[in-house]
């Protein structure tokens, strides 16, 4: 099968491309896409913010309060330093305290060094329900 051969003002050039099929980006790409993690923002009060910001830098994981913190809505991203770059320059851009909780339950708190390990403290109170509800150990339980 030949091509047809397109004459302008009486000169022939070359053979006329075939026609390329057509696709839409998202058909070709909806098969590679996944979905990105949801991350929960919580947004350290003010009082204990102030705190934490003058306390010295320590390492390891950090013990956090949960009345300490409110919800502020969720981001989606690839991690934590994508959602604090997505955010940034914007009224919602992460603050030193505030915390970036995963999907698989993981707590990172924005430091000044960038993002740490950290973990919420289960208050004495929820800690006495438990024990209440297992009731007393015996040493041959243990």
């Amino acid at each position: 099968m030949s091509r047809p051969v397109i004459t302008i003002r009486g000169e022939s050039s070359a053979p006329a491309p075939s026609p390329q099929p057509t696709f839409s980006l998202k058909s070709v790409l909806s098969h590679n896409i996944e979905t990105m993690p949801l991350f929960r923002i919580h947004r350290m009060k003010d009082t204990p913010r102030q705190v934490f910001r003058w306390a010295p830098h320590t390492s390891g994981v950090s013990s956090l309060k949960l009345k300490d913190f409110e919800p502020d809505g969720e981001v989606e991203a690839a991690g934590a330093y994508e959602v604090w770059t997505l955010l940034r320059g914007s009224e919602r851009a992460l603050d030193i305290g505030d915390v970036l909780e995963s999907p698989t339950g993981e707590i990172r708190i924005c430091k000044y060094v960038g993002f740490e390990e950290a973990r919420w403290i289960v208050p004495e109170q929820r800690q006495a329900v438990l024990a209440a509800e297992l009731g007393p150990m015996t040493p041959a339980a243990c």
